[in-house]
């Protein structure tokens, strides 16, 4: 049974810092892209950070120089740590899994307020 389960979202202030975890189970995490989706109220879900099977990674432009994902193969856990939090980036975060099937967590909540 495959299973994306996200934790580290919550409230914040501007300016703030997060970490999201996504552990994975039921699949050969190694053998997959793995991602970072968000999706506010009223907007389609969009693309945030990739990380490769190699390790190489891309990012969407508004979160460029303040996310960063990360993978741990030994632990099948994929992480994106936020930095200088807008309110902006307000949104349900999604883990996804990318391969020959694409497997989504349930979301956290982020929420970017003062």
């Amino acid at each position: 049974q495959v299973q994306l389960v996200e934790s580290g979202g919550g409230l914040v202030q501007p300016g703030g810092s997060l970490r999201l975890s996504c552990a994975a189970s039921g699949f050969a995490f190694s053998w997959y892209h793995m991602a970072w989706y968000r999706q506010a109220p009223g907007k389609q879900r969009e693309l945030v950070a990739r990380v490769r099977t190699t390790g190489t990674t891309d990012y969407a432009d508004s979160v460029q120089g303040r996310f960063t994902i990360s993978r741990d193969n030994a632990k099948n856990t994929v992480y994106l740590q936020m930095n200088s939090l807008k309110p902006e980036d307000t949104a349900v975060y999604y883990c996804s899994a990318l391969g020959g099937t694409v497997f989504w967590g349930q979301g956290t909540q982020v929420t970017v307020s003062s």
